[in-house]
């Protein structure tokens, strides 16, 4: 059976790494429907950092398989220099140069909710950790940053899963997948533009708000450009970072040694979502690329036209570029991995994610007295590409 089936298969979402071996015999492989398959760390650097490599999908040439919405592409999807343009307006409003301190500014209010959620636990001796701490946290910070009404939550909730569940190389049923996401994420759209409209009228201090009403030097976005980057940033903002927190969680628990290090030593918890990010990350594939010539990498040729999908996660624990690749080291030395990506598309919200990761965990590491796993493995969410636990059960004996 074909490597990238079987790990795109159901059966492989608890543990996609034991086929990744098989997967990097051949640095390039090209799948049944003409995309090429990229798994080792060095080939897929060399990609993200080569200017022939699209990720606008209107760059396929005709009978490529396409995962491409007909209507506005957010930043993620351009090439400069109009991707460029519009990530650093977005940028503007959420990190340096022009605005550093955002981020850093959550900082006490991810703290409080983090308190607040992990308080909720008490009198209880079991709790799911992904619905009762890993998705609030990040939902409450995006609403809050980019100026969502807290009660809409559920709305944008249902429309954000519906986009990232239909994500994917390589499934059979891309037709209907590319239905139901378009229709959620048109949906999704919609909201966001009402919101946009009003915050045009009465802004207020928030993210969206600058994004709407900025206007520099060479201008400022479009309501189309500023509804596209919303879409962007608000499931981005909080899918990969729930993924993030219960991906670390599920490791430590599997580790007690970990646990007690990290217990006892807190500001390992910095180099342990570091190893998190390589280790298990929440991206394992990048699925949107599109070669704009003829690209000659590791001995195959790479058709212009054609779509490219990068193996993140099997790169990350590429044995040619890390030693003990698939052991959790939390000393690892000069940690680079693929776990935000590279080059121009090097993840926006990466300091965020980080910073998210980091306050969670090192809370629920601190507070949760002798926790362990319900269900090992747990039950996984249907996507390969953005890959984590549904749920995450645990048992404790009290909250500190």
């Amino acid at each position: 059976m074909n490597v990238l089936k079987q790990i795109l298969g159901p059966a492989a979402r608890p543990d996609p790494y034991r086929y990744f071996g098989a997967l990097r015999e051949s640095p390039v492989t090209v799948q049944e429907d003409g995309t090429y398959l990229v798994s080792t760390y060095r080939e897929i650097v060399a990609l993200l950092h080569d200017p022939r490599v699209s990720s606008d999908r209107r760059n396929l040439s005709a009978g490529a398989p396409s995962e491409r919405d007909d209507f506005n592409p957010s930043f993620i999807g351009l090439d400069s220099p109009e991707h460029d343009r519009l990530r650093g307006l977005a940028m503007r409003h959420f990190g340096p140069p022009h605005s550093p301190e955002t981020v850093e500014r959550l900082r006490p209010k991810m703290l409080e909710l983090t308190t607040a959620l992990i308080d909720a636990l008490r009198g209880r001796t079991r709790a799911d950790i992904v619905d009762e701490v890993a998705y609030p946290l990040p939902v409450a910070v995006i609403c809050a940053l980019l100026g969502v009404p807290e009660e809409d939550e559920p709305r944008f909730h249902a429309l954000a899963d519906e986009v990232v569940e239909t994500l994917g190389p390589g499934e059979e049923d891309r037709a209907e997948r590319e239905r139901a996401r378009k229709a959620a994420a048109m949906e999704l759209s919609r909201y966001l533009a009402g919101l946009a409209e009003a915050r045009e009228r009465a802004p207020r201090a928030d993210m969206l708000s600058g994004l709407i009403t900025y206007r520099g030097p060479a201008g400022g976005m479009t309501r189309d450009e500023v509804v596209a980057t919303s879409v962007l940033l608000l499931i981005a903002g909080h899918e990969t970072t729930i993924n993030l927190i219960a991906n670390g969680m599920l490791t430590f628990l599997r580790r007690p040694g970990l646990l007690r290090r990290l217990r006892d030593d807190p500001e390992l918890i910095i180099p342990a979502v570091e190893e998190l990010l390589r280790f298990e990350p929440p991206v394992q594939f990048v699925s949107s690329r599109v070669a704009l010539d003829d690209i000659t990498i590791a001995g195959t040729t790479i058709p212009a036209g054609a779509p490219i999908v990068l193996a993140m996660a099997a790169g990350s624990r590429d044995p040619a570029h890390v030693d003990r690749p698939d052991e959790f080291d939390v000393d690892r030395p000069r940690n680079e991995h693929l776990g935000f990506g590279g080059g121009v598309h090097y993840c926006f919200g990466a300091p965020l994610a980080r910073l998210e990761a980091q306050i969670v965990l090192k809370e629920l590491v601190r507070r949760l007295r002798g926790p362990r796993l319900v269900a090992d493995p747990p039950p996984y969410r249907p996507s390969a590409v953005l890959r984590g636990p549904r749920h995450l059960v645990v048992e404790y004996d009290g909250i500190d």
